[in-house]
């Protein structure tokens, strides 16, 4: 994970964040500079949501923590880095509603409307961890959580496995 920290930095720099910055993040944007850098690793399908996600080479899946996980990936260095799916119920909230919730919410941060490859979501840190919502057909809010962070690399790492989440038919 730290290798794939130093080098989403690296090309961060060099795109110059400009998906961030218009809250729009496209995997097309990093896909190609990260093969051609050697980053490995392999797109997850989580069935019940029609979901898939990038999980770097150096995660694994483990047991999942309770039944609102569907997914759970720990890193193989032994850190603690984990990556996080889940579902929350929150009786049928639109997003507009839990981004009203989540600005009230006390440790949430950096709080940002946005899409991901054409999904609208919620990005924000909590407790040390960078999350993304979205709302799902059953009313439920999906939740992508990768973290800790200890610094701008690893918070950069995280924004690029966010980066990768997209529908799958």
């Amino acid at each position: 994970m730290k290798k794939l920290s130093a080098l989403i930095l690296a090309l961060c720099l060099m795109l110059g964040c400009t998906a961030v910055a218009e809250n729009a993040v496209s995997w097309e944007d990093f896909a190609p500079q990260l093969e051609a850098a050697g980053v490995t690793g392999e797109f997850v399908t989580f069935d019940q949501i029609s979901i898939a996600l990038f999980i770097p080479t150096g995660a694994s899946a483990a047991e999942l923590p309770d039944e609102n996980y569907i997914g759970y990936f720990t890193s193989d260095d032994g850190s603690d880095d984990t990556i996080a799916v889940m579902y929350v119920d929150v009786n049928g909230m639109s997003l507009e509603d839990y981004y009203a919730m989540l600005q009230e919410a006390e440790g949430v941060t950096e709080l940002e409307a946005g899409t991901v490859n054409g999904l609208p979501c919620l990005s924000y840190e909590y407790n040390g961890c960078l999350v993304c919502s979205f709302t799902t057909q059953k009313g439920y809010v999906l939740e992508v959580i990768v973290g800790p962070l200890a610094n701008d690399a690893e918070k950069l790492a995280a924004s690029f496995i966010l980066a990768s989440i997209q529908a799958v038919d």
